[in-house]
C-alpha cells in the first residue's frame, strides 16, 4: 500500500490590479464626448434582414386550380341523366316506326347504330387529344422541374420526349439532328433545356409569330370597315378562337373539342393573371405616343387597337400552350406587332385614298 503524499505549500499569484481610471489592461479608457460631436454608425457587413427584403423581380402569378367535386357530380349526373333520356327516345321512335311498317323500323335501328358508333370514334378522338394535350403539359412542369433542380438525366429525358413530340415538323430536323450530334457532350441540364429550345421552337415560334401577326391583320381590317360594333366582336371572337386553335395544332396537334376549350381556359387565366385584359388604354396611348393617330383615321386607329388586342391573345396563347417557357428564347411583345399593324393600316389608306381619287 502506497504512503499518502504528504501536504506542500502552492503559491497564489494575485489579481491584477486595474489600472488608474478604472480600466483595465487592453481596454479602451472611458472618455467624455460633447453632445453636438457627430457619431458615425457603420452597419454591419452583414445584414440580418436581409433575406427578408422582397425580391426585385417577383415571380410570375400562377392560375389557381380549384375544382369542385359537387360541380363534377352534377354534371357527371346530368350527362347520365340526358343519355337515359336520349336512349328511351330512341327506343320509343324505332318501336313506333316498326309498329308502322318494318323497314321504317330497320331503318331507324340501322341509323340509331350509326349515329352510336359516331359517337364512339368522336369520343375516342377526343380522349386521344386530351391525352396528348396531358403530356404536353406534363412535359412543361418537368422541364420546369429539371431547370430549377439543375438535373442532366431528367433535362435528358425531356428533350427526347420533346424531340419525339416535334418529329413530325419538318423545320425541327436541323435542330433534331443538332441535338443528336450533342448528345453526351453537355453535362449540364439548363444548358441542355436551353439549346433545345433554340434548336426545336425556334423555328415554330417563327412561325406562331406570323399566325398572330395575320390574325391581327386580318381582325384590323375588318373591324375598321365593318359598321356595327356587334359584328367586330362577333370577329374578334371568331378570329381568336382560329388562331388559338391554330397555334394549339402548331404546337401539341390536334386539340379537338374539349381539349380547346381546356386550352381557351388557360390562355383567360393566363391574361386574368398577368392583367392583360384592360389594356386598351395603355395602347391608345402608346399609339398616340407614337404619332400614329395624327396619321391615320378614326376607323383605322380603332382597327390597329383590336388588332394589337387579338396579338395579346395570341401571345398569351403561345405562352400557354408551348411545351417550354421562354427562357432561351426572348419572349415576343407588344412591340413586335405594332410596326408591322401600322404599316398595313398605312398601305391600306393610301390604297383607299388613291382609289377615291
Amino acid at each position: 500500500m502506497s504512503e499518502p503524499r504528504r501536504p506542500a505549500a502552492f503559491r497564489i499569484e494575485p489579481a491584477e490590479k486595474p489600472a488608474k481610471g478604472g480600466a483595465r489592461a487592453g481596454e479602451r479608457k472611458p472618455r467624455a464626448m460633447k453632445v453636438d460631436e457627430a457619431v458615425t454608425v457603420t452597419p454591419a457587413e452583414i445584414d440580418a434582414f436581409e433575406a427578408l427584403e422582397p425580391a426585385a423581380t417577383p415571380p410570375p402569378a400562377t392560375a389557381p386550380r380549384r375544382r369542385s367535386r359537387l360541380g363534377t357530380i352534377f354534371f357527371a349526373s346530368l350527362a347520365l341523366l340526358v343519355s337515359l333520356a336520349v336512349g328511351l327516345w330512341t327506343d320509343q321512335l324505332i318501336r313506333g316506326l316498326f309498329a308502322r311498317a318494318d323497314w321504317l323500323g330497320w331503318v331507324a335501328a340501322g341509323l340509331a347504330l350509326v349515329t352510336f358508333l359516331a359517337f364512339l370514334a368522336i369520343l375516342a378522338r377526343e380522349t386521344v387529344a386530351l391525352s396528348r394535350l396531358a403530356s404536353v403539359e406534363k412535359i412543361r412542369r418537368r422541364a420546369d422541374e429539371a431547370y430549377e433542380s439543375d438535373e442532366t438525366r431528367a433535362a435528358q429525358r425531356v428533350v427526347t420526349d420533346l424531340t419525339n413530340l416535334l418529329s413530325s415538323h419538318a423545320e425541327t430536323a436541323a435542330g433534331r439532328r443538332a441535338l443528336k450530334e450533342l448528345e453526351g457532350e453537355i453535362i449540364d441540364g439548363r444548358d441542355l433545356l436551353r439549346i433545345a429550345e433554340k434548336e426545336l421552337l425556334s423555328p415554330i415560334d417563327a412561325r406562331a409569330q406570323k399566325l398572330v401577326l395575320d390574325a391581327a391583320k386580318r381582325v384590323s381590317m375588318v373591324t375598321a370597315v365593318s359598321p356595327r360594333a356587334l359584328v367586330d366582336v362577333a370577329y374578334v371572337l371568331f378570329e381568336a378562337a382560329r388562331l388559338l386553335r391554330r397555334l394549339s395544332e402548331l404546337y401539341c396537334g390536334r386539340p379537338g373539342f374539349l381539349g380547346f376549350l381546356r386550352l381557351s381556359r388557360g390562355v383567360l387565366a393566363h391574361l386574368a393573371v398577368t392583367g392583360s385584359m384592360a389594356m386598351g388604354d395603355s395602347l391608345v396611348q402608346q399609339i398616340v405616343g407614337h404619332g400614329i393617330a395624327a396619321r391615320l383615321s378614326a376607323r383605322l386607329g380603332e382597327g390597329i387597337v383590336n388588332g394589337m388586342l387579338t396579338a395579346r391573345i395570341g401571345i398569351a396563347a403561345m405562352a400557354t400552350i408551348r411545351p417550354l417557357a421562354f427562357r432561351a428564347v426572348e419572349r415576343p411583345g407588344m412591340g413586335d406587332f405594332l410596326k408591322a399593324l401600322t404599316q398595313f393600316a398605312s398601305k391600306n389608306e393610301e390604297t383607299a385614298a388613291k382609289k377615291r381619287k
